[in-house]
């Protein structure tokens, strides 16, 4: 019998083998640069709102404290947005014919509330609660970057599934003393001095008594013994804080 199919189609068969393996990783590829990207997590973009709010200004500038319009990010799991009176205890006083400004007086007027575009926009199957997080250490910074430093805010983090696990198998990364948990610009390097002295003040002697004057004490050393006082677990991934009910209730 003749031989059907010359030789050369060994090589093309495995070339197509080939050639529809690389197509499949390449797709996988994509579809996760594609999932990673701002197009899909919204980091770094700036979102029209119905007024231009400036946090540089209003934060770094003015010195204005996150509670003051945010005001249940202590006591409950909501950070809360201002109403409009908040806006106004000081716009009825400065600004007070910016053309900028007058959706925030026509809010005022007629009773109703600005409709902020929303930037983080935890899912309705996932849970978090901004005043445990707080209590626990964890200071705004870690989740919403240097908001302080922002004209207009942004996403700083995608705050997917995967970069929270990431902070709850080590939790330790971000914990700061509950003092600075408001103050964007506070680093462990920045303030060695106030750390160290808070270190020798708060640890167990025995456990700290390689630290002396000159010694440096790093986020890990730091976060180790704040998690302790905080009663934070440090346990990898096996921390009681990465089962699957700590957040999906």
């Amino acid at each position: 019998m003749a031989q059907i199919f010359h030789p050369s189609a060994n090589t093309l068969a495995r070339l197509s083998l080939i050639g529809a393996a690389l197509i499949a990783l390449g797709a996988v590829g994509v579809s996760y640069m594609v999932i990673q990207s701002p197009y899909q997590t919204d980091v770094h973009v700036v979102k029209a709102q119905p007024v231009p709010f400036s946090h540089e200004h209003h934060v770094n500038g003015l010195g204005i404290d996150c509670r003051y319009c945010h005001s249940s990010v202590e006591d409950s799991s909501f950070a809360g947005m201002p109403p409009t009176y908040t806006c106004m205890s000081c716009h009825s006083q400065i600004w007070t014919d910016s053309p900028m400004l007058a959706p925030v007086r026509e809010s005022l007027a007629l009773g109703k509330p600005i409709e902020w575009t929303r930037i983080h926009d935890v899912p309705d199957y996932a849970y978090f609660n901004h005043s445990v997080h707080l209590k626990k250490g964890v200071g705004c910074f870690s989740c919403h970057g240097r908001v302080d430093m922002m004209p207009l805010a942004w996403k700083e983090e995608s705050m997917n599934m995967g970069w929270c696990l990431e902070c709850h198998r080590n939790p330790q990364r971000h914990l700061r003393p509950r003092d600075e948990v408001f103050n964007l610009d506070w680093s462990v390097e920045a303030n060695q001095d106030e750390v160290r002295a808070f270190v020798q003040r708060e640890a167990d002697a025995e456990t700290y008594a390689f630290l002396t004057e000159d010694d440096y004490v790093s986020q890990e050393e730091l976060g180790q013994l704040l998690a302790a006082m905080y009663e934070v677990p440090t346990m990898g991934h096996d921390t009681p804080l990465t089962n699957c009910a700590v957040c999906h209730r």
